[in-house]
C-alpha cells in the first residue's frame, strides 16, 4: 500500500437519485438494501446533496413526520453541504477533512468525484481503517529513535539522485561514538543520536533537502543543487558546540575517555566528533547508487584521519592528497 493511497481508491458505488426524487423512494432504496447508510443526490451526474438513512428515520419517524414528508421531494431532508472530495485526494488529507465536521456529520459518507461526476462514497469506517493502515505504513519507514525516514526512503533518494542534472549527498557519521556508548550508556548515547538528529533537521530544513537516518550514528542528506558549503559549516560549529553538554567536566578538559579497547587494552579515545563526506556529480557521473557509496565511503575514510569535527568534497580531482576542500572544528 502506498503512503500517498488516494481516496477513489476506496471508494464504493452506492445509489443515486435526482433532486426531483420523493421521500418514498429513498424510503424504497433502503428498505430494500437494509445494509446501505445513504444515498447520494445528483444533478447531472454531479453529486449535490446527501442522504443518510438514520437522519432520514429520525425526521421520518416524528409523530406527523410520515405524512408531512413522505409523498414530497427529498430537498426537504437532504444534506446540502456534504463532504465532497477529488479522487485523486490523498486519504490522510480527507481524514483530517472528515474528523474536522460537525458533531452531527462526523460518520456520514465522504462523497468522491472523478473528472466532476459522482464517483463513489467512503464510509468513516473505511477511511479510518485505511488511515491506520497508512500510519502503520508510515511508521516502518521511519526510525523509531530520531523519526526520520529510513533506508527504504533512502534508496528512493539515492535512485532519484541518479536522475537530477545537479546533486549533493551529505554522508554523516559520528567518529568515537562507540566509545561515548561504552563510557556513558546507551541511553546517553541514544540522547547524544537524537540531539544531532535536531541539529541535522534544523540545517536540512533551511537547504529544502531531504534528512534521513541510515541507522546507528550514521545520517545522509540529499540536495538538489550544491549549495551545502554554508550548511556544513553550521553542522560543524552547531554540533561542537552541543557536545560539550553531553561529557562530564574532567573529559572535556582532557578532550579524551578512556575505555577499553578491542585487545583488551586500555586507551584514550578522542571526544565524539562529526565527520561529513559530501558526493556531487559536478564533476563526474554516477550510473549507479553504489557507485555514490562507494565515493562517500572513501571521502568518508579520508574525514576518519582528521582531528575533530570536519568535512571534506569533491571540489577538485587530483592526487590522493591534493584538491580536497576541508574544514576542521576541535571540540
Amino acid at each position: 500500500m502506498s503512503m500517498l493511497l488516494q481516496i477513489g481508491e476506496i471508494a464504493e458505488q452506492i445509489p443515486q437519485i435526482p433532486p426531483n426524487s420523493k421521500c418514498e423512494f429513498v424510503d424504497h432504496i433502503f428498505k430494500s438494501n437494509p445494509q446501505l447508510q445513504g444515498v447520494v443526490v445528483s444533478d447531472n451526474g454531479y453529486p449535490v446533496a446527501l442522504i443518510m438513512r438514520i437522519r432520514f428515520y429520525q425526521q421520518i419517524g416524528t409523530l406527523y413526520g410520515f405524512t408531512l414528508f413522505m409523498g414530497r421531494s427529498v430537498e426537504l431532508l437532504m444534506d446540502k453541504d456534504p463532504l465532497v472530495v477529488p479522487y485523486k485526494t490523498p486519504i490522510t488529507e480527507v481524514s483530517k477533512l472528515a474528523m474536522n465536521r460537525k458533531e452531527e456529520n462526523l460518520y456520514d459518507y465522504v462523497i468522491v468525484t472523478h473528472e466532476d461526476q459522482f464517483f463513489g462514497t467512503v464510509s468513516v469506517r473505511d477511511l479510518l481503517l485505511n488511515f491506520a493502515e497508512i500510519q502503520a505504513l508510515a511508521a516502518s519507514f521511519l526510525n523509531p529513535l530520531t523519526g526520520l525516514p529510513g533506508n527504504l526512503s533512502i534508496n528512493e533518494y539515492l535512485v532519484k539522485s541518479l536522475l537530477q542534472d545537479q546533486f549533493s549527498v551529505l554522508y554523516i557519521d559520528l567518529d568515537h561514538f562507540k566509545a561515548y556508548n561504552d563510557t556513558y550508556g546507551f541511553k546517553e548515547g541514544d540522547r547524544m543520536i537524537q540531539s544531532t538528529a535536531e541539529i541535522l533537521k534544523h540545517c536540512t530544513l533551511r537547504l529544502g533537502g531531504f534528512l534521513g537516518h541510515i541507522g546507528g550514528d550514521d545520517f545522509i542528506v540529499f540536495l538538489s543543487d550544491y549549495n551545502y558549503l554554508e550548511s556544513c559549516e553550521t553542522m560543524l560549529r552547531e554540533f561542537d558546540a552541543a557536545i560539550k553538554g553531553f561529557y562530564l567536566e574532567q573529559h572535556l578538559q582532557q578532550q579524551y575517555v578512556l575505555t577499553e579497547s578491542r585487545s583488551g587494552a586500555v586507551e584514550e579515545i578522542p571526544l565524539v566528533s562529526l565527520s561529513i563526506a559530501v558526493v556531487t556529480n559536478r564533476l563526474r557521473k554516477f550510473d549507479s547508487i553504489e557507485d555514490i557509496s562507494g565515493e562517500a565511503a572513501r571521502i568518508k575514510k579520508r574525514c576518519k584521519m582528521i582531528k575533530g569535527s570536519c568535512y571534506i568534497d569533491d571540489a577538485k580531482q587530483g592526487k590522493e592528497n591534493e584538491g580536497i576542500r576541508m574544514v576542521t572544528r576541535g571540540c
